[in-house]
């Protein structure tokens, strides 16, 4: 389920480090307190990782009640932003890329060529 970010209508990351011993009470008080968000919007995920980035934690609200998935990679680790502590908005394409392994903000871009006439 975490692979595929197509049903999501945001995707959001919580940068930094977040202690993943928290349950979904704990989750939902960072998003609404630490960061002045509503956790209850629907369409939502909200990501989190500890210090081992090896493992997450993702928070979605159903309408009824909390979905919490945790995923640990059995090899490898998650490109987790760790300067700040904020939580960002992500596209469906970076979302793709922290799931690959890669940065979630590319330093260098292929730019697409156009063809010319000759």
């Amino acid at each position: 389920m975490l692979n595929d970010a197509n049903c999501f209508e945001h995707i959001y990351i919580c940068c930094g480090y977040t202690d993943l011993r928290n349950g979904i009470d704990g989750l939902v008080y960072k998003i609404r307190y630490e960061f002045d968000m509503n956790p209850f919007e629907k369409g939502s995920i909200f990501l989190f990782c500890g210090r081992r980035t090896d493992r997450i934690k993702a928070l979605h609200f159903e309408g009824d009640g909390f979905l919490l998935m945790y995923k640990r990679l059995s090899d490898g680790k998650y490109r987790w932003p760790r300067s700040e502590s904020e939580i960002k908005n992500m596209t469906i394409q970076q979302y793709r890329w922290l799931m690959d392994g890669l940065e979630i903000e590319q330093k260098k871009v292929i730019k697409k060529s156009h063809p010319t006439a000759i």
